[in-house]
Protein backbone atom coordinates (compact mmCIF):
# COMPACT_ATOMS: atom_id res chain seq x y z
CA UNK A 1 0.00 0.00 0.00
CA UNK A 2 2.80 2.41 0.88
CA UNK A 3 4.57 1.86 -2.60
CA UNK A 4 1.05 3.38 -4.04
CA UNK A 5 -0.04 6.00 -1.68
CA UNK A 6 2.08 8.75 -0.04
CA UNK A 7 3.30 8.66 3.21
CA UNK A 8 0.78 11.88 4.06
CA UNK A 9 -2.34 10.32 2.49
CA UNK A 10 -1.99 7.60 4.02
CA UNK A 11 -1.68 8.78 7.67
CA UNK A 12 -4.43 11.38 6.80
CA UNK A 13 -7.01 8.01 5.84
CA UNK A 14 -5.91 5.01 8.31
CA UNK A 15 -4.83 4.49 11.57
CA UNK A 16 -0.77 4.27 10.93
CA UNK A 17 1.36 1.72 12.62
CA UNK A 18 5.26 1.11 11.62
CA UNK A 19 4.32 -2.25 10.43
CA UNK A 20 1.66 -0.71 7.90
CA UNK A 21 5.10 1.49 6.37
CA UNK A 22 6.96 -0.94 6.10
CA UNK A 23 9.24 0.81 8.68
CA UNK A 24 10.33 -2.00 11.27
CA UNK A 25 8.48 -1.01 14.12
CA UNK A 26 8.63 -4.10 16.38
CA UNK A 27 4.74 -2.78 18.29
CA UNK A 28 3.45 -5.76 17.22
CA UNK A 29 0.26 -6.25 15.55
CA UNK A 30 -2.07 -3.31 13.70
CA UNK A 31 -2.94 -0.21 16.78
CA UNK A 32 -6.26 0.78 16.73
CA UNK A 33 -8.29 3.72 18.36
CA UNK A 34 -9.30 1.15 21.29
CA UNK A 35 -5.86 0.21 22.25
CA UNK A 36 -4.17 1.95 25.21
CA UNK A 37 -0.87 4.31 24.54
CA UNK A 38 0.94 6.17 27.44
CA UNK A 39 0.08 9.77 26.05
CA UNK A 40 -2.34 10.90 23.19
CA UNK A 41 -1.75 14.74 22.12
CA UNK A 42 -5.66 15.19 20.50
CA UNK A 43 -6.92 17.17 18.00
CA UNK A 44 -4.01 19.19 16.35
CA UNK A 45 -3.26 20.00 13.12
CA UNK A 46 0.14 17.77 12.28
CA UNK A 47 2.75 18.94 9.86
CA UNK A 48 4.59 15.70 9.80
CA UNK A 49 7.69 16.80 8.93
CA UNK A 50 7.40 16.11 5.30
CA UNK A 51 6.78 19.61 4.21
CA UNK A 52 2.82 18.72 2.70
CA UNK A 53 -0.48 20.21 3.89
CA UNK A 54 -0.95 19.74 7.67
CA UNK A 55 -4.04 17.52 8.43
CA UNK A 56 -6.26 17.41 11.43
CA UNK A 57 -5.56 14.14 13.79
CA UNK A 58 -4.52 12.43 17.32
CA UNK A 59 -0.60 11.16 17.80
CA UNK A 60 -0.46 7.90 19.69
CA UNK A 61 2.68 7.43 22.01
CA UNK A 62 4.03 4.42 23.53
CA UNK A 63 6.96 3.53 24.80
CA UNK A 64 8.83 6.80 24.14
CA UNK A 65 8.05 5.90 20.39
CA UNK A 66 5.15 7.54 18.13
CA UNK A 67 2.86 4.54 18.29
CA UNK A 68 -0.04 5.57 15.58
CA UNK A 69 -1.63 8.30 14.03
CA UNK A 70 -5.66 8.60 13.22
CA UNK A 71 -8.35 11.38 12.63
CA UNK A 72 -9.09 10.24 16.27
CA UNK A 73 -7.42 7.90 18.95
CA UNK A 74 -10.18 7.96 21.07
CA UNK A 75 -9.41 8.99 24.77
CA UNK A 76 -7.40 5.58 26.11
CA UNK A 77 -4.43 6.87 27.22
CA UNK A 78 -2.05 7.79 30.49
CA UNK A 79 -2.22 11.39 29.91
CA UNK A 80 -4.23 13.59 27.12
CA UNK A 81 -2.59 16.48 25.66
CA UNK A 82 -5.06 18.79 24.19
CA UNK A 83 -3.30 20.33 20.88
CA UNK A 84 -7.30 21.89 19.68
CA UNK A 85 -6.46 24.63 17.74
CA UNK A 86 -2.89 24.56 17.98
CA UNK A 87 0.12 22.92 15.31
CA UNK A 88 1.60 19.88 15.85
CA UNK A 89 5.41 18.89 14.50
CA UNK A 90 8.66 17.08 15.39
CA UNK A 91 10.66 18.13 17.72
CA UNK A 92 13.22 20.93 16.31
CA UNK A 93 16.38 19.73 15.36
CA UNK A 94 19.21 22.15 15.50
CA UNK A 95 22.14 21.18 13.40
CA UNK A 96 24.82 23.25 14.64
CA UNK A 97 25.10 24.61 18.08
CA UNK A 98 27.82 25.06 20.86
CA UNK A 99 25.89 23.84 23.96
CA UNK A 100 28.33 20.62 24.92
CA UNK A 101 28.99 20.97 28.19
CA UNK A 102 26.88 23.95 29.29
CA UNK A 103 24.04 20.53 29.47
CA UNK A 104 25.85 20.30 32.87
CA UNK A 105 24.74 23.97 33.93
CA UNK A 106 21.37 23.96 32.26
CA UNK A 107 20.35 20.74 31.89
CA UNK A 108 16.88 21.10 31.42
CA UNK A 109 18.48 22.84 27.94
CA UNK A 110 16.01 26.15 28.89
CA UNK A 111 16.78 28.57 26.01
CA UNK A 112 16.77 25.29 23.41
CA UNK A 113 13.18 23.27 24.78
CA UNK A 114 11.27 26.57 25.08
CA UNK A 115 11.90 27.00 21.46
CA UNK A 116 10.80 23.42 20.74
CA UNK A 117 13.91 22.23 20.06
CA UNK A 118 14.53 18.69 20.99
CA UNK A 119 17.74 17.89 19.56
CA UNK A 120 21.36 20.08 20.11
CA UNK A 121 24.13 18.86 17.77
CA UNK A 122 27.18 19.94 19.51
CA UNK A 123 31.28 20.26 18.40
CA UNK A 124 30.73 22.72 15.61
CA UNK A 125 33.12 25.33 14.62
CA UNK A 126 35.77 23.05 15.38
CA UNK A 127 35.57 22.83 18.88
CA UNK A 128 34.63 19.64 20.59
CA UNK A 129 34.46 18.79 24.29
CA UNK A 130 37.18 15.77 23.59
CA UNK A 131 39.33 14.69 22.88
CA UNK A 132 41.05 16.39 25.89
CA UNK A 133 42.22 16.12 29.65
CA UNK A 134 38.68 15.96 30.89
CA UNK A 135 36.74 13.84 28.61
CA UNK A 136 39.13 11.66 26.61
CA UNK A 137 36.60 10.62 23.79
CA UNK A 138 32.84 10.74 23.31
CA UNK A 139 31.92 7.96 25.54
CA UNK A 140 33.58 9.44 28.42
CA UNK A 141 31.77 12.69 27.78
CA UNK A 142 28.47 10.99 26.97
CA UNK A 143 28.77 8.85 29.98
CA UNK A 144 28.84 12.18 31.88
CA UNK A 145 26.46 13.65 30.06
CA UNK A 146 23.89 10.69 30.73
CA UNK A 147 24.36 10.23 34.56
CA UNK A 148 21.49 13.12 35.05
CA UNK A 149 18.64 13.50 33.87
CA UNK A 150 18.58 16.07 30.09
CA UNK A 151 15.42 17.91 29.01
CA UNK A 152 16.64 17.44 24.98
CA UNK A 153 18.46 15.25 23.19
CA UNK A 154 22.35 16.33 22.72
CA UNK A 155 24.81 14.93 19.31
CA UNK A 156 27.77 15.89 18.73
CA UNK A 157 30.99 16.28 16.23
CA UNK A 158 34.39 15.52 16.60
CA UNK A 159 35.93 19.12 16.48
CA UNK A 160 39.11 19.28 14.23
CA UNK A 161 40.70 21.85 16.00
CA UNK A 162 40.51 20.09 19.32
CA UNK A 163 41.53 17.16 17.59
CA UNK A 164 44.81 18.98 16.86
CA UNK A 165 45.88 20.46 19.56
CA UNK A 166 45.47 17.47 21.27
CA UNK A 167 47.53 15.38 18.91
CA UNK A 168 50.30 18.27 17.16
CA UNK A 169 49.70 21.37 19.70
CA UNK A 170 48.82 24.87 19.72
CA UNK A 171 51.56 26.22 17.21
CA UNK A 172 51.66 26.85 13.46
CA UNK A 173 53.16 23.66 12.59
CA UNK A 174 53.05 20.63 10.36
CA UNK A 175 51.42 17.73 11.97
CA UNK A 176 54.15 14.78 11.10
CA UNK A 177 53.29 11.66 9.55
CA UNK A 178 52.87 9.86 13.16
CA UNK A 179 50.63 12.98 14.75
CA UNK A 180 48.52 11.75 10.89
CA UNK A 181 47.92 8.70 11.93
CA UNK A 182 47.32 9.32 15.24
CA UNK A 183 44.56 11.48 14.60
CA UNK A 184 43.36 9.79 12.05
CA UNK A 185 43.21 6.80 14.86
CA UNK A 186 41.42 9.04 17.49
CA UNK A 187 38.71 10.03 15.09
CA UNK A 188 38.28 6.59 13.70
CA UNK A 189 37.41 5.78 17.07
CA UNK A 190 35.09 8.56 17.78
CA UNK A 191 33.03 8.01 14.85
CA UNK A 192 32.82 4.27 15.92
CA UNK A 193 31.58 5.46 19.26
CA UNK A 194 28.32 8.06 17.41
CA UNK A 195 30.08 10.95 16.57
CA UNK A 196 28.41 12.61 13.46
CA UNK A 197 31.17 14.02 11.81
CA UNK A 198 33.91 16.47 11.77
CA UNK A 199 34.28 20.15 11.88
CA UNK A 200 36.52 22.54 11.29
CA UNK A 201 36.40 26.35 12.12
CA UNK A 202 39.26 27.87 10.08
CA UNK A 203 39.24 31.28 11.40
CA UNK A 204 40.01 29.60 14.41
CA UNK A 205 43.69 28.17 16.12
CA UNK A 206 44.74 25.85 16.42
CA UNK A 207 42.69 23.99 13.34
CA UNK A 208 43.33 26.64 10.73
CA UNK A 209 46.89 25.34 10.94
CA UNK A 210 46.05 22.44 9.57
CA UNK A 211 46.48 22.41 5.40
CA UNK A 212 43.70 21.05 3.58
CA UNK A 213 46.07 17.62 2.87
CA UNK A 214 45.60 17.62 6.10
CA UNK A 215 41.97 18.03 6.69
CA UNK A 216 40.78 16.37 3.86
CA UNK A 217 42.92 12.83 5.19
CA UNK A 218 40.68 13.38 8.34
CA UNK A 219 37.41 13.74 6.35
CA UNK A 220 37.71 10.43 4.30
CA UNK A 221 38.26 8.88 7.70
CA UNK A 222 34.34 10.50 8.39
CA UNK A 223 33.41 9.55 5.18
CA UNK A 224 34.11 6.10 5.62
CA UNK A 225 30.93 6.27 7.96
CA UNK A 226 28.84 8.47 6.09
CA UNK A 227 29.78 10.97 8.61
CA UNK A 228 29.21 14.83 7.94
CA UNK A 229 32.18 17.90 7.48
CA UNK A 230 30.69 20.88 8.84
CA UNK A 231 32.68 23.79 7.99
CA UNK A 232 32.88 27.23 9.59
CA UNK A 233 35.08 28.83 6.29
CA UNK A 234 38.12 30.43 6.40
CA UNK A 235 36.58 33.68 5.51
CA UNK A 236 33.13 34.69 5.29
CA UNK A 237 33.87 38.27 4.19
CA UNK A 238 36.24 39.76 1.99
CA UNK A 239 37.42 36.27 0.49
CA UNK A 240 34.13 34.68 1.22
CA UNK A 241 34.22 33.29 -2.62
CA UNK A 242 37.34 31.66 -2.12
CA UNK A 243 36.68 30.15 1.07
CA UNK A 244 33.56 27.99 -0.32
CA UNK A 245 35.42 27.13 -3.27
CA UNK A 246 38.03 25.84 -0.85
CA UNK A 247 35.46 23.65 1.19
CA UNK A 248 34.12 22.48 -1.96
CA UNK A 249 37.88 21.03 -2.93
CA UNK A 250 38.43 19.37 0.70
CA UNK A 251 35.50 17.72 0.42
CA UNK A 252 35.65 16.52 -2.99
CA UNK A 253 39.28 15.13 -2.36
CA UNK A 254 37.67 13.05 0.73
CA UNK A 255 34.55 12.01 -1.07
CA UNK A 256 32.90 13.03 2.30
CA UNK A 257 29.29 14.94 2.22
CA UNK A 258 29.77 18.53 3.33
CA UNK A 259 27.77 21.20 5.48
CA UNK A 260 28.81 24.42 5.25
CA UNK A 261 28.28 26.27 8.58
CA UNK A 262 25.81 29.87 8.78
CA UNK A 263 26.65 30.63 5.53
CA UNK A 264 26.99 34.60 4.94
CA UNK A 265 28.71 37.46 2.76
CA UNK A 266 29.74 39.92 6.32
CA UNK A 267 30.50 43.52 6.07
CA UNK A 268 28.64 45.75 3.84
CA UNK A 269 31.24 45.60 0.75
CA UNK A 270 29.87 41.70 0.07
CA UNK A 271 26.86 41.69 0.76
CA UNK A 272 26.09 41.62 -3.04
CA UNK A 273 28.01 38.44 -3.07
CA UNK A 274 25.29 36.45 -1.82
CA UNK A 275 23.61 35.65 -5.15
CA UNK A 276 26.90 34.23 -6.48
CA UNK A 277 27.49 32.04 -3.24
CA UNK A 278 24.85 29.91 -3.52
CA UNK A 279 25.59 29.52 -7.22
CA UNK A 280 28.57 27.87 -6.21
CA UNK A 281 26.86 25.66 -3.84
CA UNK A 282 24.24 24.78 -6.45
CA UNK A 283 26.70 23.77 -9.02
CA UNK A 284 28.87 21.26 -6.73
CA UNK A 285 25.52 20.03 -5.86
CA UNK A 286 25.19 19.38 -9.66
CA UNK A 287 28.73 18.19 -9.85
CA UNK A 288 27.39 15.25 -7.65
CA UNK A 289 28.58 16.75 -4.08
CA UNK A 290 26.31 16.22 -1.41
CA UNK A 291 26.50 19.75 0.14
CA UNK A 292 24.14 21.78 1.91
CA UNK A 293 24.40 24.38 4.46
CA UNK A 294 22.52 26.04 7.29
CA UNK A 295 22.00 29.58 8.74
CA UNK A 296 20.63 31.70 11.52
CA UNK A 297 18.17 34.29 11.12
CA UNK A 298 19.33 37.35 12.61
CA UNK A 299 22.17 40.19 10.64
CA UNK A 300 24.56 40.36 13.45
CA UNK A 301 27.25 37.22 14.22
CA UNK A 302 28.73 35.97 17.38
CA UNK A 303 32.48 35.08 17.75
CA UNK A 304 35.38 36.18 20.17
CA UNK A 305 37.60 39.09 20.51
CA UNK A 306 40.36 37.59 19.81
CA UNK A 307 39.55 36.78 15.97
CA UNK A 308 40.53 40.53 16.25
CA UNK A 309 44.22 39.13 16.53
CA UNK A 310 45.82 37.78 13.20
CA UNK A 311 46.26 33.78 13.29
CA UNK A 312 50.29 34.40 13.20
CA UNK A 313 50.06 36.20 16.56
CA UNK A 314 47.02 33.97 17.87
CA UNK A 315 49.06 30.76 18.21
CA UNK A 316 50.49 29.39 21.24
CA UNK A 317 49.12 29.04 24.86
CA UNK A 318 47.50 32.45 26.38
CA UNK A 319 50.50 33.32 28.08
CA UNK A 320 52.09 33.62 25.16
CA UNK A 321 49.64 35.67 23.46
CA UNK A 322 48.97 38.17 26.44
CA UNK A 323 53.03 38.48 26.28
CA UNK A 324 53.03 39.63 22.42
CA UNK A 325 49.93 42.00 22.89
CA UNK A 326 52.34 43.76 25.73
CA UNK A 327 54.85 43.85 23.43
CA UNK A 328 54.70 47.32 21.92
CA UNK A 329 55.81 46.65 18.35
CA UNK A 330 53.66 42.99 18.19
CA UNK A 331 50.93 45.02 19.26
CA UNK A 332 51.06 47.86 17.05
CA UNK A 333 50.94 45.06 14.24
CA UNK A 334 48.03 43.82 16.02
CA UNK A 335 46.23 47.06 16.42
CA UNK A 336 46.43 47.39 13.10
CA UNK A 337 45.19 44.47 11.75
CA UNK A 338 42.24 44.86 14.57
CA UNK A 339 41.21 48.35 13.52
CA UNK A 340 40.89 47.27 9.86
CA UNK A 341 38.92 44.34 10.88
CA UNK A 342 36.45 46.94 12.91
CA UNK A 343 36.77 49.43 9.69
CA UNK A 344 35.37 46.49 7.43
CA UNK A 345 33.05 45.96 10.16
CA UNK A 346 31.16 49.33 9.73
CA UNK A 347 33.21 51.20 12.80
CA UNK A 348 33.50 50.09 16.70
CA UNK A 349 29.71 50.39 17.16
CA UNK A 350 28.55 47.64 15.74
CA UNK A 351 30.68 45.48 17.88
CA UNK A 352 29.35 44.67 21.59
CA UNK A 353 31.06 43.04 24.19
CA UNK A 354 28.66 40.51 25.43
CA UNK A 355 30.69 38.31 27.73
CA UNK A 356 33.60 38.72 30.38
CA UNK A 357 34.89 37.21 33.45
CA UNK A 358 35.97 39.60 35.44
CA UNK A 359 34.24 41.59 38.75
CA UNK A 360 35.50 44.93 37.52
CA UNK A 361 35.15 44.42 33.82
CA UNK A 362 31.18 43.18 33.69
CA UNK A 363 29.97 47.00 33.23
CA UNK A 364 31.03 46.43 29.68
CA UNK A 365 28.61 44.10 28.30
CA UNK A 366 26.63 44.98 26.22
CA UNK A 367 27.82 48.15 25.63
CA UNK A 368 29.48 48.57 22.32
CA UNK A 369 33.50 49.26 21.81
CA UNK A 370 32.73 52.73 21.35
CA UNK A 371 30.49 52.90 23.96
CA UNK A 372 33.31 51.31 26.21
CA UNK A 373 35.55 54.15 24.66
CA UNK A 374 33.69 56.62 26.02
CA UNK A 375 33.36 55.42 29.47
CA UNK A 376 37.24 54.71 29.40
CA UNK A 377 38.21 57.57 27.92
CA UNK A 378 40.48 54.80 25.74
CA UNK A 379 40.74 54.26 21.99
CA UNK A 380 39.24 51.26 20.26
CA UNK A 381 42.53 49.28 20.13
CA UNK A 382 43.97 50.40 23.60
CA UNK A 383 40.73 49.51 24.84
CA UNK A 384 40.32 45.70 23.04
CA UNK A 385 43.98 45.29 23.50
CA UNK A 386 44.09 45.94 27.58
CA UNK A 387 40.56 44.07 27.53
CA UNK A 388 41.87 41.10 26.39
CA UNK A 389 44.82 40.73 28.83
CA UNK A 390 42.93 41.38 31.55
CA UNK A 391 40.59 38.18 30.27
CA UNK A 392 42.76 36.40 29.07
CA UNK A 393 41.97 36.70 25.56
CA UNK A 394 38.52 35.03 26.12
CA UNK A 395 36.09 37.33 25.47
CA UNK A 396 32.60 37.08 23.46
CA UNK A 397 31.65 39.72 20.84
CA UNK A 398 28.50 40.31 18.63
CA UNK A 399 28.97 41.98 15.32
CA UNK A 400 26.26 43.29 13.36
CA UNK A 401 27.47 42.53 9.54
CA UNK A 402 24.60 41.27 7.30
CA UNK A 403 21.42 42.37 5.61
CA UNK A 404 18.02 40.89 6.30
CA UNK A 405 18.03 40.54 1.93
CA UNK A 406 20.69 38.20 2.23
CA UNK A 407 19.24 36.28 5.41
CA UNK A 408 15.88 35.81 3.62
CA UNK A 409 17.74 34.78 0.47
CA UNK A 410 19.90 31.72 2.20
CA UNK A 411 16.76 30.47 4.54
CA UNK A 412 14.51 30.34 1.76
CA UNK A 413 17.02 28.43 -0.34
CA UNK A 414 16.13 24.76 -1.55
CA UNK A 415 19.87 24.12 0.54
CA UNK A 416 19.26 25.94 3.62
CA UNK A 417 18.09 25.24 6.82
CA UNK A 418 18.05 27.54 9.84
CA UNK A 419 19.86 26.89 13.08
CA UNK A 420 20.97 28.53 15.30
CA UNK A 421 24.84 28.73 16.15
CA UNK A 422 24.04 29.25 19.95
CA UNK A 423 24.08 26.71 23.20
CA UNK A 424 22.21 26.70 26.12
CA UNK A 425 21.87 29.05 28.45
CA UNK A 426 19.26 29.50 31.16
CA UNK A 427 18.26 33.15 32.96
CA UNK A 428 18.65 31.03 36.13
CA UNK A 429 22.19 30.28 37.53
CA UNK A 430 26.04 31.43 36.09
CA UNK A 431 24.97 31.02 32.17
CA UNK A 432 22.39 33.80 32.82
CA UNK A 433 25.23 36.14 33.72
CA UNK A 434 26.27 36.80 30.04
CA UNK A 435 24.93 38.14 27.33
CA UNK A 436 24.08 35.68 24.97
CA UNK A 437 23.33 36.18 21.00
CA UNK A 438 19.20 36.12 21.15
CA UNK A 439 19.73 33.16 18.71
CA UNK A 440 20.24 30.88 21.81
CA UNK A 441 16.71 31.60 22.68
CA UNK A 442 14.97 32.58 19.34
CA UNK A 443 16.09 30.90 16.25
CA UNK A 444 13.22 28.48 15.25
CA UNK A 445 10.62 30.56 16.53
CA UNK A 446 11.90 33.65 14.94
CA UNK A 447 12.63 31.83 11.45
CA UNK A 448 8.42 30.12 11.94
CA UNK A 449 6.95 33.63 13.06
CA UNK A 450 9.12 36.06 11.65
CA UNK A 451 9.83 34.97 8.71
CA UNK A 452 7.30 32.26 7.38
CA UNK A 453 4.09 33.89 9.21
CA UNK A 454 4.65 37.50 8.96
CA UNK A 455 7.19 37.44 6.06
CA UNK A 456 5.55 34.95 3.46
CA UNK A 457 8.86 33.44 3.02
CA UNK A 458 7.56 30.29 2.87
CA UNK A 459 4.72 28.11 3.61
CA UNK A 460 4.58 26.84 7.50
CA UNK A 461 5.05 23.60 6.23
CA UNK A 462 8.27 23.81 4.39
CA UNK A 463 8.91 25.54 7.50
CA UNK A 464 8.59 22.75 9.47
CA UNK A 465 10.18 20.46 6.85
CA UNK A 466 13.47 22.60 6.98
CA UNK A 467 13.97 22.58 10.80
CA UNK A 468 13.20 18.86 11.32
CA UNK A 469 13.47 16.59 8.20
CA UNK A 470 16.30 18.21 6.83
CA UNK A 471 18.67 18.48 9.66
CA UNK A 472 17.84 14.56 10.26
CA UNK A 473 18.69 13.49 7.14
CA UNK A 474 22.05 15.77 6.72
CA UNK A 475 22.50 14.24 10.01
CA UNK A 476 21.86 10.68 9.36
CA UNK A 477 19.43 10.49 12.00
CA UNK A 478 16.96 7.67 10.83
CA UNK A 479 14.53 7.79 13.67
CA UNK A 480 13.78 11.41 14.10
CA UNK A 481 12.78 14.36 12.07
CA UNK A 482 9.30 13.06 11.12
CA UNK A 483 6.08 12.23 13.29
CA UNK A 484 5.35 8.63 11.74
CA UNK A 485 5.21 5.67 13.94
CA UNK A 486 8.22 3.99 14.89
CA UNK A 487 10.01 7.26 15.25
CA UNK A 488 10.96 8.59 18.91
CA UNK A 489 8.20 10.59 20.01
CA UNK A 490 9.96 14.27 19.75
CA UNK A 491 7.07 16.94 19.60
CA UNK A 492 5.93 19.84 19.74
CA UNK A 493 3.04 21.65 19.93
CA UNK A 494 2.51 25.16 18.87
CA UNK A 495 0.07 28.22 17.95
CA UNK A 496 1.33 29.21 14.48
CA UNK A 497 -0.01 32.61 14.86
CA UNK A 498 1.48 33.21 18.11
CA UNK A 499 4.71 31.45 17.63
CA UNK A 500 7.54 33.95 17.93
CA UNK A 501 10.94 35.13 19.40
CA UNK A 502 11.13 37.57 22.00
CA UNK A 503 14.65 37.43 23.05
CA UNK A 504 16.74 40.80 21.78
CA UNK A 505 20.31 41.92 21.86
CA UNK A 506 19.92 43.67 25.03
CA UNK A 507 17.83 41.21 26.41
CA UNK A 508 18.39 37.58 25.21
CA UNK A 509 17.53 35.52 28.55
CA UNK A 510 13.88 35.60 27.22
CA UNK A 511 11.74 32.62 26.21
CA UNK A 512 9.55 32.42 23.18
CA UNK A 513 5.95 32.77 22.70
CA UNK A 514 3.69 30.56 21.05
CA UNK A 515 5.38 27.17 22.21
CA UNK A 516 2.63 25.07 24.39
CA UNK A 517 4.01 21.90 24.53
CA UNK A 518 7.27 20.29 24.13
CA UNK A 519 7.76 16.07 24.28
CA UNK A 520 10.93 14.42 24.04
CA UNK A 521 11.29 11.08 23.87
CA UNK A 522 7.66 10.56 24.51
CA UNK A 523 8.36 12.44 27.77
CA UNK A 524 6.01 15.70 28.99
CA UNK A 525 8.91 18.63 29.36
CA UNK A 526 7.04 21.42 28.81
CA UNK A 527 3.22 21.61 29.23
CA UNK A 528 1.02 25.13 28.80
CA UNK A 529 4.27 26.78 27.94
CA UNK A 530 6.00 25.76 31.82
CA UNK A 531 8.07 22.67 32.61
CA UNK A 532 6.48 19.78 34.15
CA UNK A 533 9.79 18.60 36.15
CA UNK A 534 10.02 15.96 33.83
CA UNK A 535 12.51 15.23 31.34
CA UNK A 536 13.11 12.43 28.54
CA UNK A 537 16.39 13.44 26.44
CA UNK A 538 19.16 11.60 25.71
CA UNK A 539 22.71 11.21 23.54
CA UNK A 540 22.48 10.57 20.34
CA UNK A 541 24.40 8.35 18.26
CA UNK A 542 24.98 8.22 14.70
CA UNK A 543 24.68 5.24 12.61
Amino acid sequence: MSSKISRRDFIRTSVITGAALGLGFTGGSMIRAGNRFDSIVKGGMIYNGEGGRPFPGDVGIKDGKISAIATSLGDSADTIIDAEGASVSPGFIDIHTHTDDNLFSAPLGDSRIYQGVTTDIGGNCGGSPFPGKKWENLDSFYNDLSAQQNGINFGCFVGQGQLREFVVGENDVRATAEQMKKMMSILEAQMEQGAMGISCGLEYTPGSYATNEEIAELCKVVAKYNGLFAIHMRNEDDRVEESVAEAVEIARNAGVRLQISHLKAQNAANWHKAPALLKQIESARAGGLDIAFDRYPYIAFSTGMSTFIPLSERQGSKDEIIARLKDNTISGKIGDYAMSRIKRLGGPQNVVVTSCKAEENKRFIGLNVEECCKLTGKEPWPFIRDLLIEERVSVSIIGFAMTEENVKMFLSHPLGMPASDGSVYSPEGPLGQSMPHPRSYGTFPRFIGKYCREESLMSIAEAVKKCTLMPAERLGLKDRGLLIPGYHADIVVFDENKIIDTATFAQPHQFAAGINQVIVNGVLTIAGGKPTGKMGGGVIRRG
